[in-house]
């Protein structure tokens, strides 16, 4: 479905200047929003999969703790890895996937057609999937704490918030720019997953890496995967009493932000032209 119609509706907001223009952002995040919750097959693998693995993984782990790490419980290390794995897969796979289909049916071209203005619809898809990995976040630590008894500091609260908005702003711009090498809306949640599951095996995800070779960890942490599950699991590391902020993940992640926000950019010009 397009967002175009969002825009065409409702020719109330289509005021001249800035202002109507955000007007029509605030619209596109709202369609956003109704378009992915309507969607259950996409709401259930993007948001309630991760919340899924959680509640499976820490409950039959529960007992269990991880040496290598101080000896610290497995279900407060898998938690912040599990919310990285489920922020990727709400921003990336489904960015690129979503862009996809729109452009094989041709509804990107058509955009260039109405009011809505090329930022404010990419503006409203990354805003709105930056919504649904809040929520996750929120409904993660209330289940770790209430199930698991997995606590975050208070001081880290803070430290997490800028994580996973940077995370999604990250993983977001690199799904728009995926959309280049996919070659169709069919193929699309393959190449995708093809992209960041392997990645998510080197990434200290789903276990520790601390047995694994040099080379291995250091091409792991050349890639953004790595660099959002080490900035959670900083955060949330109970052995860690000094700032919940890992600066050189969150270096790396802006980084890797540039990039694929430079790759989105080329994507986008393109797209009209095809």
């Amino acid at each position: 479905m397009s967002a175009m119609p969002q825009a065409l509706d409702r020719p109330d907001t289509v005021t001249t200047g800035r202002t109507g223009d955000l007007a029509l952002a605030g619209w596109q995040v709202a369609y956003e929003q109704r378009a992915f919750w309507r969607n259950r097959t996409r709401a259930f693998f993007s948001f309630g999969m991760p919340i899924m693995l959680l509640v499976l993984f820490a409950s039959l782990n529960s007992g269990g703790r991880i040496a290598e790490l101080g000896n610290i419980r497995y279900v407060v290390f898998f938690l912040p890895g599990i919310l990285a794995y489920g922020i990727i897969i709400t921003q990336f796979v489904n960015m690129a996937a979503g862009l996809a289909i729109q452009r094989d049916n041709g509804l990107l071209k058509r955009m260039h057609g109405t009011p809505l203005p090329g930022w404010a619809y990419v503006g409203g898809r990354v805003a709105s999937t930056a919504l649904v990995a809040l929520l996750m976040t929120v409904v993660m630590l209330v289940i770790g704490y209430a199930a698991f008894d997995v606590h975050l500091r208070a001081e880290a609260i803070p430290a997490v918030g800028i994580d996973v908005l940077l995370g999604s702003a990250t993983f977001a711009a690199l799904g728009m720019a995926a959309v280049s090498i996919i070659p169709n809306a069919e193929a699309a949640p393959v190449v995708a997953n093809v992209l960041i599951l392997p990645l998510s095996f080197i990434s200290g995800i789903w276990y520790p890496l601390t047995g694994a070779p040099d080379w291995l960890q250091k091409v792991a942490e050349t890639f953004p995967v790595e660099r959002l599950a080490d900035a959670l699991h900083h955060a949330f590391d109970p052995m860690n009493h000094g700032s919940a902020f890992a600066g050189n993940d969150l270096l790396w992640l802006a980084i890797w932000l540039v990039i694929g926000v430079r790759l989105a950019m080329r994507f986008w010009r393109r797209e009209p032209a095809r």
